[in-house]
């Protein structure tokens, strides 16, 4: 397939149809400030553990119907039922109305090597100065190599928190600012270090910020956030019992080449979307960390960021990266997690239950990674 506007070929799943993951380049390391991560093979299952629990100081305005929608980004359109998580502090309060356990799993799928990184922080601050709690927890989904992935897995959070996320008081806007400016910063020093390095690959991302009782989430690319929401406060309790099933709502809009928005800033820039979708032909994601040689046409690393309060109606987030959507739905995916949840399994155990059954029953080719977000609520 020939390259157009000078793009070289790099043969990934985003990148073309027809692709060779003998070809595909990894490069696998730790990353000191991301949460110990401990590595298991279990029923052939490869799966990377980080599982914490941290505490939600209580939020005592906090209305079960509050939320902050709004996208910050390139595009100006609105998300239909976005709805974002709050967090917690870093000073310990007496009264903790909330818990949160989270845990991430992983394993390649049919691929010769894995791509995707993971973050799993639930005590964010890395010895920045503040009152409010931060917790961050991130999914890089790498294409054409895993070294882009592992770049934004090591400097994204610092990046944000860099450009003055809120420490001492919410603040939305400044909250929403300075994610938008740790995206641009990480991008920036990438593509140096791309450069630099000769290599081309990239990386989509999901991210989610708990501060204070507020829930930040970012993406680029195909990499989702969804958060399973009961339909009131009083039917919290069923909800978690099973008695009835929890609502799954998209916290994330994708970015890819043949989306009308994103055709058209293509075009803008310059680029090309061929007839299958793809940019150049080559790329089917529209914005990623790193692909050097396609920034030129139009691939941004410019996220959507959404906010909104938690309150007891939310249950629980799923992160996950492509391969796990395009064997579930979201719905589906939320119904799984509820049940597992029911039987009393811990969040470790349902993450890693949730990845197998991608890749062992439901015959997931790509590399597949999680994060499950759980919050328990102390009335």
């Amino acid at each position: 397939m020939d390259d157009d506007n000078g793009v070289s070929g790099v043969s990934n799943t985003k990148r073309e149809l027809d692709s060779d993951d003998s070809e595909l380049a990894a490069k696998r390391s730790k990353i000191s400030e991301c949460s110990e991560k401990e590595e298991e093979k279990q029923n052939g299952c490869e799966e990377v553990k980080t599982s914490q629990l941290v505490l939600l100081e209580k939020n005592d305005d906090c209305q079960s119907e509050s939320v902050n929608g709004g996208i910050v980004g390139d595009n100006n359109q609105s998300v239909k039922d976005n709805v974002l998580s709050d967090q917690k502090s870093s000073i310990p309060v007496t009264k903790l109305p909330c818990t949160i356990e989270a845990d991430a799993a992983e394993d390649k799928g049919s691929r010769h090597t894995m791509e995707d990184a993971s973050v799993v922080l639930l005590d964010a601050s890395l010895q920045v100065p503040g009152k409010l709690r931060c917790a961050h927890f991130a999914i890089y989904d790498g294409h054409g190599g895993r070294l882009a992935a592992e770049y934004a897995q090591k400097h994204l959070h610092a990046n944000v928190l860099s450009a003055g996320l809120p420490r001492e008081l919410m603040d939305v806007k400044a909250a929403k600012m300075a994610i938008l400016g740790g995206f641009r910063r990480t991008d920036e020093l990438l593509l140096q270090e791309s450069t630099a390095g000769g290599w081309q690959d990239g990386a989509t991302a999901v991210c989610v910020w708990v501060l204070g009782q507020k829930v930040f989430v970012a993406n680029i690319g195909d990499a989702k956030a969804v958060v399973a929401r009961s339909s009131s406060v009083n039917d919290s309790q069923s909800h978690l019992d099973g008695a009835n099933p929890l609502k799954a709502i998209v916290l994330t809009r994708e970015h890819k080449a043949i989306y009308p928005q994103e055709r058209t800033r293509i075009l803008k820039a310059g680029g090309s979307v061929s007839s299958n979708g793809r940019l150049q032909g080559r790329l089917e994601v529209s914005r990623a960390f790193g692909d050097r040689n396609f920034k030129k046409v139009g691939v941004s690393a410019t996220p959507d960021v959404h906010s909104f309060d938690l309150t007891e109606r939310d249950h629980f987030i799923i992160l996950g990266c492509d391969g796990l959507w395009g064997v579930f739905g979201a719905s589906d995916a939320v119904d799984f997690v509820q049940k597992q949840l029911k039987e009393g399994l811990s969040v470790t155990a349902v993450s890693r239950r949730l990845v197998r059954e991608a890749v062992r029953e439901r015959r997931c080719k790509d590399n597949c990674t999680v994060i499950v977000i759980v919050f328990k609520h102390h009335v």
